[in-house]
């Protein structure tokens, strides 16, 4: 008898999908957020773990509400 699981949770996005996860173009995501992001790097590929996203979320979000008002 086999155990049926769930899909297993992703913990860290691609550059692309970071970009597209936040709502911006990768180009606007790699000068303005992805400075302030830990990324992991495996060989060429840079990987956005999801902590790290969310905190810059939560440290930036404050900023987005100011200029909605």
């Amino acid at each position: 008898m086999s155990v049926k699981t769930g899909p297993v949770p992703r913990l860290a996005l691609t550059r692309e999908e970071a970009a597209a996860a936040v709502g911006m173009s990768l180009d606007s995501f790699e000068r303005h957020v992805q400075p302030s992001l830990a990324l992991v790097r495996l060989g060429r590929m840079r990987l956005v773990p999801i902590g790290e996203l969310e905190r810059w979320l939560a440290d930036h979000a404050h900023r987005t509400l100011d200029g909605a008002a």
